[in-house]
């Protein structure tokens, strides 16, 4: 099992120096999780390209019918109480931003269940904060 934070997604659907082989690693998982968030955090870096130039609306377009089917394959951690107080709880421990808090405590609390869960991230801060609280982390890609 693999858990899937933001910037590990968006390379599976707009492509980075990272795209292949994360690709490559997402189909040989059969259980993808993400966090409930990890749809509006990608369509917000798929509108950010757009709007910075770098993706036609076309091209934008497209990228999102991609996250849509890509969102069949994975299982989403819902939002609850549980969550959002251990989000706060890693705010106070963890130089984090808010959603990357709640994208780790969902990540946590599979791991609760699955021990031998995957954390997949390419932000080193999120990556380190993971580390802490004792996820196992891809030791590829090299987050930067």
């Amino acid at each position: 099992m693999r858990f899937w934070d933001t910037s590990a997604i968006v390379p599976l659907i707009v492509r980075e120096a990272t795209s292949e082989d994360l690709r490559g690693l997402y189909r040989e998982e059969p259980l993808n999780v993400v966090w409930w968030g990890t749809p509006a955090e990608c369509a917000s870096a798929i509108g950010r390209r757009e709007r910075d130039g770098a993706m036609s609306l076309p091209q934008a377009t497209e990228t999102l019918r991609q996250l849509d089917a890509l969102a069949r394959s994975w299982v989403e951690v819902q939002p609850v109480a549980p969550l959002r107080d251990r989000a706060r709880r890693l705010l106070r421990v963890h130089s984090l931003r808010a959603a990357d808090a709640l994208q780790l405590a969902a990540a946590l609390a599979v791991g609760d269940e699955a021990p031998d869960m995957e954390f997949m991230s390419l932000d080193r801060r999120l990556v380190e904060a993971a580390q802490r609280e004792g996820l196992q982390t891809a030791t590829w890609p090299d987050p930067g």
